[in-house]
């Protein structure tokens, strides 16, 4: 399979110099095939987000690489990476544009990387396509077309920023905890649908997540970060067998410690 990410020797430290140093990523070396769903876990503080977030762009990277499909975007802006990298929230409020109808959020998504200007005008085929793809949340969102995104549940709204994330089939998706402020109903709806939209379109993916059932559930490939370093790198068989004991224990023989976040013991 073509690599679709390499990212080497990537370092992150917060107020270097200072008592507060923090040194949140300490060589982080991780490389993505063509239709890789990685899903990442660790405790709080282990850099998962921080990983994200030089990823997406919007840490800037002083020590490291990041190559996407054989470009170094190690320098490059938000902006110009998000023509090839998509990003869902925790909060499903920061997605969509609360004030703006669905096809109108839907139409912003087809225009991801390119200068927007301020026309929201929806053409009449490009609402059938809409209809088309909000149907296959089967979540009857494609009866509201005109409703405000605003007047949605977040359920609702996280299938649809799902939707817009994907839209132009990006070369990278970031699931950045995406179903941590749902219900637990929904959040088994929204992690569905993640995983039919991914499927579907041959995705390659990172999802972030504190619920070890999920990380081990979904995807073909597991990382836990442990201060800073990838301390478990799964993949094929060796994730299928997995269950969280087994996973807690493999941490403790790799990482010398135990699993002692709430959140993902209780998750």
């Amino acid at each position: 399979m073509p690599q679709v990410l390499k990212i080497s020797n990537l370092e992150q430290t917060f107020e270097k110099g200072t008592v507060n140093e923090n040194h949140v990523l300490r060589g982080v070396d991780l490389e993505l095939d063509a239709g890789d769903f990685v899903t990442i876990i660790g405790s709080n503080g282990a850099g998962k987000s921080t990983l994200l977030n030089s990823i997406a762009g919007t840490l800037p990277i002083k020590d490291g690489q990041i190559i996407l499909n054989g470009e170094d975007v190690t320098k490059q802006s938000v902006t110009k990476r998000s023509k090839k990298i998509s990003r869902v929230f925790q909060d499903p409020k920061m997605g969509t544009a609360v004030r703006l109808t669905v096809e109108e959020n839907l139409a912003l998504a087809m225009k991801r990387g390119q200068h927007r200007g301020f026309a929201l005008g929806v053409k009449s085929h490009d609402r059938k396509f809409f209809k088309e793809q909000l149907a296959m949340l089967n979540l009857n969102l494609e009866n509201r077309l005109e409703t405000e995104v605003g007047l949605l549940s977040g359920g609702q709204r996280q299938a649809i920023t799902l939707l817009m994330a994907t839209l132009q089939r990006p070369d990278l998706i970031l699931l950045d905890e995406h179903t941590a402020a749902l219900d637990p109903k929904t959040s088994v709806t929204v992690m569905e649908l993640t995983e039919k939209l991914i499927s579907e379109q041959k995705l390659t993916a990172f999802m972030v997540t504190h619920n070890m059932e999920d990380a081990i559930r979904y995807g073909n490939r597991l990382i836990m970060l442990h201060q800073g370093k990838v301390a478990i790198n799964l993949k094929g068989d060796e994730k299928k067998d997995l269950t969280v004991t087994k996973l807690m224990d493999l941490f403790q023989q790799q990482a010398g410690s135990q699993v002692e976040d709430d959140a993902m013991l209780l998750a």
